[in-house]
Parts: structure tokens; sequence; C-alpha cells
């Protein structure tokens, strides 16, 4: 296998994993898809195979049926990850270092709500906790404070 030939493969493996869960990886089309529909944009930066907080929040909130059904009606999901024993291709790794160098507060898991355009609309969500009920709940609170039109 060329070296083209397992980049592609790896990019669709990354890409399709992410998908299967309602996570997305590719930046611009996150955007323009929170711009096209009007909902913001959920990103986490995580570290999926060696942060134990990211893979426990994945495991308690993002997995549970309570937060995939209201996110999937509700969010752009945007996943930036940053893994020590999987390599992803390398445009998805230069991009998710813009989004570190750009969202990272101080370790990860770090997770804002965004608009359309990348700007905050929340405060860092990686330290809310591991209860689903509360995410649900504080997303929704977000979420009905979330005007699409005041994002410039």
């Amino acid at each position: 296998m060329t070296t083209i030939s397992r980049t592609i493969a790896a990019l669709l493996l990354t890409a399709g994993l992410a998908m299967a869960e309602g996570w997305g990886t590719d930046w611009e089309a996150a955007k323009a898809e929170s711009k096209k529909s009007g909902k913001p944009i959920l990103i986490n930066l995580t570290g999926s195979d060696w942060c134990g907080w990211c893979i426990r929040l994945e495991k308690k909130v993002f997995t549970t049926d309570a937060f995939k059904a209201y996110a999937k009606e509700n969010l752009i999901l945007m996943e930036a990850d940053f893994p020590r024993k999987k390599e992803l291709p390398a445009a998805v790794k230069k991009q998710n270092e813009k989004l570190k160098d750009r969202y990272l507060a101080g370790g990860y898991p770090t997770v804002w709500m965004l608009d359309h355009e990348g700007n905050k609309i929340s405060g860092d969500l990686g330290e809310f906790g591991d209860d689903p009920d509360k995410w649900v709940k504080k997303l929704k609170e977000l979420v009905a404070g979330y005007d699409p039109k005041k994002a410039s």
C-alpha cells in the first residue's frame, strides 16, 4: 500500500468512525453546516486514546442516548482529536493544531459551544462533569439563548 493509499484509508476510517457517532472532524464543513442549519457547533478538543477525563466524558456523556438524541437535533458536533497511539491524516492534524491554538483552555478535554464563525458562545464546558442529564440541561439553556443571526 502506498503512502497516499494509507493516508486516504486512515482519513476515511477516522471520518467514518467520527461520523458514525455524529462527530465530524472537518472544521470548515462544521462551520458551513452550522451556518446552513442555524445550529451552534459543540467542539470537543480531546485526547481520545490517552486522556482519562476525555475517555470518561466520551463514555459517560457523549455516547448516551440522551446526549446523542439532543445533539442530533440541536447541535453540530466537531471533534478535534490529539491522540498519542494513532496517527491522524496530515491535513486533520494540521487543522487540529490550529484549533488547539485557538480553543484549548489549559488541558483536555476542552469543550465549547461556538457560532458558525467559530466565536465562543459558552464558557469551557469540559469541566462540567460527567452527568449526561446535566449536560443536556446546560446545552438546552445555551441553545435557547443562541441567535445565529447575531453571528457576523
